[in-house]
Formats: structure tokens, sequence, C-alpha cells
């Protein structure tokens, strides 16, 4: 009789937008005109202010930080209790998906769709897909922004048609938002299901 071999997980947590130091290739990505080279998000915020983070230090934060960047700033730098180290992406974007694919040991050997920045951003069968989806006449959005001005902008029109408000970004992440009371956390839950499931049908990257 052979015994039952215990299930075995890892969690997997992404503290997004939080980098300690640009890639080799970051001169090759822009923020509008400026580009990506030098950028160090962790470092730069400790170095307006100083951080108070013992337990991520304790686990390698602060020297992976300097590995990465050669940075050291106050409030970081105590010897690792952990497992720790800084990585290099290999694969060819900036994008969230491939950041994501490449932490869970899938490099993305290939460059994601991007949607243009323009008024309206998506096609309109992706459009109308979506729409059909949710069981609304339309979306709202469509186009580049910031969520949180997008809902700003557009929560009041969200409330009062029921449409689900719909916007991608610089990394073409097609990102779909709702209140969750009156349109239903669950209901978006499974309109966003429906429609990653519909886009790695069609190969559309959305």
């Amino acid at each position: 009789m052979v015994d039952a071999i215990p299930a075995r997980r890892a969690f997997l947590i992404v503290m997004d937008s939080v980098g300690i130091g640009g890639a080799p290739d970051a001169e090759r990505f822009f923020n509008g005109t400026l580009p990506d080279s030098g950028a160090n998000t962790l470092g730069h915020i400790a170095r307006e202010m100083p951080l108070h983070l013992p337990n991520l230090d304790a686990l390698g934060l602060g020297a992976a930080l300097t590995l990465a960047s050669g940075m050291v700033v106050a409030g970081l730098g105590a010897a690792p209790q952990g497992l720790w180290g800084a990585a290099s992406e290999v694969s060819p974007g900036k994008d969230t998906p491939s950041g994501h694919w490449e932490l869970a040991g899938v490099p993305v050997p290939w460059n994601w769709h991007h949607f243009p920045d323009t008024i309206p951003s998506f096609p309109d069968e992706l459009s109308r897909g979506i729409a059909a989806l949710a069981g609304t006449a339309g979306i709202l959005g469509n186009c580049h922004a910031s969520g949180t001005e997008i809902l700003a902008a557009l929560g009041a029109e969200h409330l009062r048609t029921g449409w689900p408000i719909c916007y991608t970004s610089a990394d073409s992440v097609l990102q779909i938002a709702a209140h969750e009371d009156s349109f239903g956390l669950e209901r978006l839950y499974a309109l966003c299901r429906a429609v990653a499931q519909r886009s790695i049908r069609c190969g559309s990257g959305a």
C-alpha cells in the first residue's frame, strides 16, 4: 500500500508596480516621452520617505534592492533570514501579463497585442462581445485611462446605465470595472472569466 503524497502549494504574492531597478533594456520602453532608464520605484520612494518594512526586509527586500540597483536606502538592509534574490525579465515586454507569467515560471517569448491609444481603443467585435456577455446594450470607457480617473468620470453613468466600464493602459491589459452592489461582484467575476476564455479561444490577446 502506497501512502498518499500530501498536496503541496505555493503562494505567490505580487506587489505590482513596486520595482527595485530597471531591466537592462529599460531604455527601450517609455512613459510618454520619458524612457524607463533608471526606473526604481521602491528605491525612489525610500529616498523621499524612509520605509519601515521589517518583515519584508527580513525576507530580503532591502538586499534584493541593493543587488538589483546598487541602491542602499534608510530603513532597508537587514540581514535576510529567508531565501531571496533579484531577477531580470527575459520576456520582451514590460507588460503585466508577461511579468506575472514569468514569475510563475512561464516566460513569454512573444510580444502581446497592444490596444491603440485612441477612442475607441477596442475593436467593435470585442466591445460588442463584452456587452453581450454582460447582458448590456454597450460598454463605457473604451479608452486608455487611469483606473481612479475613469471611475470618477464614468461611475455615475455606470450606475445609471448598468453598462460595465472597460479601459486599458500602456501594457494593454483589458480591465473591467463595475459596482459590486448594483452590478454584482459575482456577475463581474463571471463576466471577466467569460471574456478571458473567449479571448484565449480567439487568440486576441485581450
